[in-house]
């Protein structure tokens, strides 16, 4: 009951808070369901009116993002609303704390990135909900990734987080990492066995366990990067949904991919044909640990 009495308080903190920053501002709720319409945020104008009754409160990674965006739109500081959440208490159990993968040689590397980057090993910030999109080139290749997560912090309290870029058996240059939101990047590493590229993303504010933060970051890859035809997202505990989501250029749509899952245990693969689809949805609930992937091909040799 208790939970229910916080969650309540926290609700109507936010609410009225929402309430009064449209109000001041002089807008519907019309016009700012638009205004983020054009923004690419696709919250409907039934959850604004629940967000602003106190009816909801946002959960997941889209809804915490469009409240991100709602604190742009009003000329609010940012973390202002979000700020009136409160923890939510309906994240499950948190489960082993393990290397994603059955790949030791490779776990020894991320000990070292870690290591170098000032950062406990194994990480204690457990990604609840996270969204990684890819966007595949005309010539078939990764062009760019952007991830939007749900963090927690599980133990004391948290001031950042390691974010690698694995390519096991593959080495490559550093790819380009960058701080979309949530956070600025604080250091960079680079493995020698060029399998293993990170950077410690430290966080706008502390966060204390168990409350969550939205984080965003991007990837996008030199000339010099080899091409990659592959890509997918790990995570240490398990998490409450997993999206890899992969889109394809129209010039570039592949005749066969294959999905990759990867655990502590081992590797199961799973190939089929993408049958007209210009992109590809992976999403898994209570995954993890583990790693989900997907790798394509083309038949004319490219």
């Amino acid at each position: 009951m208790s939970f229910e009495r916080t969650d309540r308080r926290s609700s109507d903190q936010f609410s009225g808070a929402l309430r009064d920053a449209i109000n001041a501002r002089g807008l519907s709720l019309a016009r700012l369901h638009e205004m983020l319409r054009s923004r690419g945020n696709g919250v409907s104008m039934a959850t604004l009116s629940y967000w602003r009754s106190g009816r909801r409160r946002p959960e997941g990674v889209q809804s915490l993002a469009a409240i991100a965006e709602i604190e742009r739109l009003l000329h609010l500081p940012p973390g202002e609303l979000t700020a009136r959440l409160g923890s939510t208490n309906r994240t499950g159990p948190i489960g082993p704390n393990q290397f994603p993968m059955n790949e030791q040689e490779l776990e020894r590397a991320v000990r070292d990135a870690f290591a170098a980057l000032g950062a406990e090993y194994p990480d204690t910030a457990r990604e609840l909900t996270t969204h990684s999109v890819t966007d595949v080139d005309a010539s078939g290749n990764v062009a760019h990734c952007a991830t939007r997560s749900i963090v927690q912090a599980t133990i004391g309290t948290l001031t950042s987080i390691p974010l690698l870029e694995l390519t096991p058996g593959e080495p490559t240059p550093a790819p380009i990492i960058t701080a979309v939101s949530g956070g600025r990047i604080a250091a960079r590493y680079s493995h020698p066995n060029g399998e293993v590229h990170g950077v410690l993303f430290e966080l706008d504010s502390p966060l204390a366990a168990p409350d969550t933060t939205v984080v965003e970051w991007a990837v996008d890859y030199p000339p010099d990067y080899p091409p990659q035809r592959e890509t997918g997202h790990a995570v240490a505990m398990k998490c409450r949904e997993l999206l890899v989501w992969t889109r394809f250029h129209p010039d570039a749509v592949p005749d066969h991919i294959t999905e990759r899952v990867d655990t502590p245990q081992g590797t199961t693969t799973t190939a089929s044909d993408i049958d007209g689809r210009t992109s590809v949805a992976q999403i898994r609930r209570g995954f993890g640990p583990g790693a989900l992937g997907l790798n394509w091909s083309f038949d004319d040799g490219r």
